[in-house]
């Protein structure tokens, strides 16, 4: 199963995709991926309900959330009203370590995202200060990611041993389904996803 794992709606503050505009797209280009995960900028959108829309198109659609740590910004996944109560997710400065443990402690699991990216990324970050405890996946490919970013994201993961995903980091319609992640099993909920990840058993893959 190959789900894109970083995107952003009109939810987030600089999304510009409606999420049935996504779900169009990705029928109409044949775009190769089952579903998406939507992670909106420093936020829960716990309201939204997309069944719908899967039963219509036939993908699957989770949700997630993008948040901001003094190590760059960081993607959740398992996002549980235990974890929404656990720290404020529309804080620009909060502690990674915090985010990773209090994911782990509450079920759901924390991933930096496009760690390359400079001031938003944690390569920098741990060159400066060290690699922060806990934290076992990154984001190795990123949809938006320019020149060496990604290269520095897989030497990263590479040199600490973490585990990669791929994501598009979509703000825009066209961009949805340019970086995924191939699972071997099936994924139904954001907590096989979270089982999934925690399996290990996953690629990032490509298509831009």
């Amino acid at each position: 199963m190959i789900l894109d794992l970083h995107n952003h709606s009109i939810k987030s503050d600089d999304g510009r995709a409606k999420v049935e505009n996504y779900c169009q797209w990705i029928r109409r280009r044949e775009v190769p991926i089952d579903g998406f995960v939507l992670t909106e900028h420093r936020q829960f959108d716990a309201d939204s309900d997309y069944r719908a829309l899967e039963d219509s198109f036939g993908i699957l659609i989770l949700k997630g959330s993008e948040v901001e740590t003094d190590y760059g910004h960081v993607l959740v996944f398992g996002v549980n009203e235990d974890l929404l109560h656990a720290f404020d997710f529309t804080r620009l400065d909060l502690p990674l370590a915090t985010v990773v443990r209090e994911s782990e402690r509450c079920g759901a699991i924390a991933v930096p995202c496009h760690p390359g990216r400079t001031r938003v990324g944690m390569c920098a970050h741990v060159e400066e200060r060290g690699p922060v405890e806990g934290v076992g996946i990154i984001e190795v490919l990123n949809g938006g990611s320019r020149g060496t970013e990604d290269h520095d994201a897989q030497a990263l993961a590479g040199k600490h041993g973490y585990a990669g995903i791929g994501g598009s980091d979509a703000h825009i319609v066209s961009h949805i389904g340019r970086c995924a992640t191939r699972f071997p099993r099936r994924i139904k909920s954001e907590e096989d996803l979270v089982a999934a990840l925690r399996e290990g058993k996953y690629e990032a893959v490509s298509w831009t």
